[in-house]
């Protein structure tokens, strides 16, 4: 592979990794539910009454819940790379809609759609939809300005893309150990290389979309046992997806060197970093065609109206 160029993500191999994970992921998800209430948070700061909502990478559906309290009347899409986490929403749902049904007096279902897609080909009209939500998801993506202008399609004008993603400081520490266990002339890749917030801002500008807002914020979480936290990180569905990875370093001896170079604090927990990236944007009227002539709307004066 040519110097400098960005690693691709082995999208057969995220699928499984989410497909293995979906049985258990209800009960390994905090961290994506952490970002998702802090997605909600944003929503509190714009005016929208969406009618359909396209949750793009959706996993379960956890987040349905809480868009549906939000705006009841929409109908909601999810759309996710793994079947396995699609069957498992579905099924989940199925299950709890006779309790929720119940609680909540509803006479029908929420209107909820699922489909198995890749977030850069959606199948979706053009200008279908007014909110799309993608939480913790866009980070696998290796055609991330490609995917902004699908969902720059799928939007309708005024309409809004929420997001998160991880940023560049996610797993630091992973790293760190990982490039100091097998010397620092090697080239080692044991996660995926993630997107700093700013160039995520160029990229959504480049995909037609007005007026981004960014923001990003740290969270670290402590071990006692740094076993603990690849097996956490694997039951999120987090796995090495790059083209680079050295090959015969995932045996039990590299892992424990690994583990010898990993920081810790002063209680000798062990550190792991995620750097959560927010932002959102809008859809706004082209301001030029295509062809780059420019959009000149023509609006008739109140006492002379246009002809015809």
């Amino acid at each position: 592979m040519p110097a400098g160029e960005a690693p691709r993500f082995r999208r057969r191999r995220i699928r499984h990794a989410f497909n293995r994970a979906a049985p258990g992921f209800s009960g390994s998800d905090f961290l994506y539910r952490e970002m998702a209430r802090r997605m909600g948070e944003r929503l509190d700061m714009v005016r929208i009454t969406p009618q359909q909502i396209l949750d793009a990478g959706c996993g379960l559906g956890a987040d349905r819940s809480m868009l549906g309290q939000r705006y009841s009347e929409a109908q909601w899409l999810g759309i996710d790379s793994s079947m396995a986490m699609l069957a498992q929403g579905g099924r989940a749902d199925l299950a709890a809609s006779g309790f929720i049904r119940r609680l909540f007096n509803q006479a029908r279902h929420p209107r909820t759609m699922r489909a198995a897609a890749d977030l850069s080909a959606l199948p979706v009209a053009a200008q279908s939809m007014d909110l799309i939500w993608s939480n913790a998801a866009l980070h696998w993506l290796d055609d991330l300005p490609e995917t902004f202008k699908e969902f720059n399609r799928a939007l309708r004008i005024g309409g809004l893309l929420m997001f998160s993603l991880f940023g560049p400081d996610t797993l630091k520490e992973l790293r760190q150990a990982a490039q100091a266990a097998a010397g620092s002339s090697a080239r080692v890749d044991r996660t995926q290389t993630f997107v700093d917030m700013h160039d995520v801002g160029d990229m959504l500008v480049h995909g037609g979309f007005s007026d981004p807002v960014m923001d990003m914020e740290t969270l670290t979480l402590t071990y006692a046992d740094p076993w603990q936290a690849l097996h956490e990180l694997k039951k999120m569905g987090s796995c090495v997806a790059t083209d680079w990875v050295a090959r015969g370093l995932s045996t039990q001896g590299w892992w424990r060197r690994v583990m010898s170079h990993w920081p810790q604090d002063a209680d000798g927990r062990y550190l792991l970093t995620f750097e959560l990236v927010q932002g959102h944007a809008w859809k706004m009227a082209p301001k030029q065609h295509e062809d780059g002539r420019a959009v000149v709307n023509f609006m008739p004066r109140p006492d002379r109206p246009l002809r015809s």
